[in-house]
């Protein structure tokens, strides 16, 4: 179904990003990552807005450098592929303004006149880019290109950025999952390692006859002449008597 049949005021995809949102609980129990909910983005914009020929997601990673996602297609990657390496593109001047971008015909585009004269060849012919902001600032954009000159109105557009503002939270959420369960592991790690390196300095205390302070630099010690940490060496020391 085309934006363009849609109601004013409406959106083809609202029913569909309601459903999205709603298994969004599932995904996080389950243990999915940002990358399955973007599958599903993109699948998503496939469906509603048909003219596109590709779709697909640029996500900005943890070190600020920019990463294709669930791209739909070759099209997709190679044109993103030629973004990245020019440093301008539709898509780049989304994420950089926090604003959409449309082009009607690279042949004719006078914006990013390398990165069109790059993609001519491949058969690409339009685009359609909006940014996905929250209120943590661009996790990315979604684009859709296609192979006929025009391909995209106002009226996809506007769907699109609608789409991305919803999107955007998914993938907010997505991520901010991930970190906590990573942050959650790393706790957890870090309460093994103290429990493992009490009872070493235990074990030390009772074998040796040390006090406490003296225990823990004997396990120091021991661990820098192994090579290994602190909590490596409690688990080797505490490991018979485990068994």
């Amino acid at each position: 179904m085309s934006s363009e049949e849609a109601a004013p005021g409406g959106l083809p995809l609202d029913d569909e990003l309601a459903v999205v949102a709603a298994r969004m609980s599932g995904l996080l129990l389950s243990r999915e990552t940002v990358d399955s909910v973007l599958e599903l983005i993109v699948s998503l914009a496939g469906t509603t807005i048909t003219a596109a020929s590709g779709v697909g997601v640029t996500l900005i990673d943890g070190d600020g450098d920019f990463v294709t996602t669930s791209a739909s297609g070759p099209l997709v990657r190679e044109a993103d592929a030629l973004q990245y390496e020019l440093g301008e593109g539709p898509c780049l001047a989304a994420l950089r303004d926090c604003s959409p971008q449309r082009i009607d015909d690279v042949a004719a585009e006078r914006r990013w006149t390398r990165w069109c004269a790059a993609v001519a060849g491949s058969g690409l012919r339009s685009v359609v880019t909006a940014p996905m902001v929250t209120g943590e600032g661009c996790h990315g954009a979604i684009k859709l290109y296609a192979t006929a000159p025009g391909a995209f109105g106002p009226s996809d557009e506007h769907a699109l950025v609608r789409f991305a503002d919803r999107a955007a939270v998914l993938v907010a959420n997505a991520r901010a999952y991930e970190r906590a369960s990573r942050f959650s592991a790393q706790f957890k790690e870090t309460l093994r390692d103290r429990d493992l390196i009490t009872m070493a300095k235990g074990f030390l205390m009772g074998r040796d006859g040390l006090d406490e302070e003296t225990a823990f630099d004997r396990l120091l010690a021991l661990a820098r002449a192994d090579g290994g940490s602190p909590a490596e060496t409690a688990a080797q020391l505490v490991a018979p008597r485990e068994r």
